[in-house]
């Protein structure tokens, strides 16, 4: 018997109780009343979506700032809150949990994009043990179901009142923390790892790009076709139902050479009967709105985007490689950072897009750069090969043990 079977048995041997969060604790929401200057020079520490999104335990030390007045009416974050995003393009993207972990040692302000959620007894859940149990898969699911919408989802607080959530005694609690934090751990050195790595590749491939002399630079929308696309709608049944064509969302663009997931499926009605643009083998992808904005895909079969991307494919392939056009668009992302700052929903359009510039070497040359690059890509992203297996392993086996040992018997 583990340690953890043996204080299950010890101080919950008929199961423990599970509790609606909004019996046990209240919503509340963001920042309000703000305009994009509030977020340039500001004085305060500033939430972002995308920290929200991306860490189970949320980064209290962000570079992000907002422009607080003295006396100004704004919620803080407190020790133990439990923030969530509160709309997606997906459902399944609804709802991402991050905790507030360690005691924030000056005020922070939450974007309006995201709420929060509050215990009224602080001393029920350990906030380590909440970032593991509301990414759960059980939690996940129960949260998916409480979004809604059409092009864009959002989570209903109503429906986010009546999810159950199990709550162990504190000693389980502490133990379960033990337990997956050595999972994470060790997934943490491993992704530190390859983040140097592939700064180390972001290096290299800004040179190649850009150690040529003389090479002219030129406007995307010259020298590619530069589209978004559409979601036909949902209403419809006739549009999804049976759909065999690939449709895919921005949070497939991942700075990856190719496409993991597909978001969902199209009939050829809804293709022709929407905005949604069918794009070739070999368009590169770059997502325009929310916590994936300005991060790029490859496409590696034909699909479907909707409104949340730029497909961008040469007009002439004699004068500019496909291959080439993705690497060369990977370069990129600080613009689209730079022109999100200060926004509360970082959010890009097509004519931007087509403004950005990049350099167009001779078709030898750039066939150089893509054998190079294709190279150093495998190294950095190849879920068989390497690191990115080994964290892609390291990952699921957390996610394993994390969802059983979050499994509670309810106690009748």
């Amino acid at each position: 018997m583990t340690p953890i079977d043996k204080i299950i048995k010890e101080l919950c041997p008929d199961g423990v109780d599970y509790y609606c969060l909004g019996d046990i604790g209240k919503f509340y929401g963001g920042l309000t009343g703000k305009s994009k200057d509030d977020f340039k020079d500001g004085n305060a520490k500033f939430i972002t979506y995308k920290n929200v999104y991306s860490n189970p335990a949320l980064d209290i030390n962000p570079v992000e700032t907002v422009k607080i007045l003295p006396n100004e009416n704004q919620r803080t974050l407190e020790y133990g809150d439990i923030i969530f995003t509160g709309s997606s393009e997906t459902p399944d993207e609804c709802g991402f949990s991050s905790v507030v972990t360690h005691i924030p040692t000056e005020n922070l302000y939450l974007n309006s994009f995201c709420f929060i959620y509050r215990l009224n007894d602080k001393n029920f859940l350990l906030p380590d043990f909440s970032k593991h149990l509301f990414r759960s898969g059980n939690l996940r699911y129960q949260i998916g179901k409480t979004a809604s919408g059409v092009t864009r989802f959002n989570v209903s607080k109503d429906k986010m009142a009546k999810v159950k959530i199990p709550v162990p005694p504190i000693p389980v609690q502490e133990e379960i923390v033990r337990i997956l934090d050595s999972f994470t751990e060790l997934t943490a050195e491993l992704t530190a790892e390859l983040t140097a790595r592939k700064k180390q590749y972001e290096y290299y491939r800004n040179r190649l790009l850009t150690s040529y002399r003389n090479i002219p630079m030129m406007e995307l929308g010259d020298v590619c076709n530069v589209i978004a696309g559409g979601t036909p709608s949902k209403r419809n049944n006739h549009f999804w139902d049976g759909g065999t064509i690939k449709w895919l969302g921005s949070a497939v663009c991942q700075n990856c050479k190719g496409i993991d997931n597909v978001t969902d499926y199209i009939t050829e009605q809804g293709l022709n009967s929407s905005s949604a643009k069918l794009m070739r083998k070999g368009t590169t992808l770059i997502a325009l709105v929310g916590a994936t904005i300005g991060k790029v895909a490859f496409l590696p079969f034909e699909a479907a985007i909707n409104q949340n991307i730029a497909g961008i494919y040469p007009k002439d392939t004699t004068v500019l490689v496909p291959s080439y056009v993705y690497y060369a668009c990977t370069t990129l992302y600080p613009k689209f950072i730079a022109l999100t700052q200060g926004s509360k929903l970082a959010m890009a359009n097509i004519s931007f897009v087509r403004r950005l510039k990049i350099p167009v070497p001779p078709l030898e040359t750039q066939n150089k750069i893509v054998q190079v690059l294709d190279n150093f890509d495998s190294i950095c992203s190849d879920l068989k090969i390497g690191l990115p297996a080994e964290i892609e392993a390291r990952t699921k086996q957390y996610e394993y043990y994390r969802d059983k040992l979050l499994s509670f018997k309810e106690k009748s």
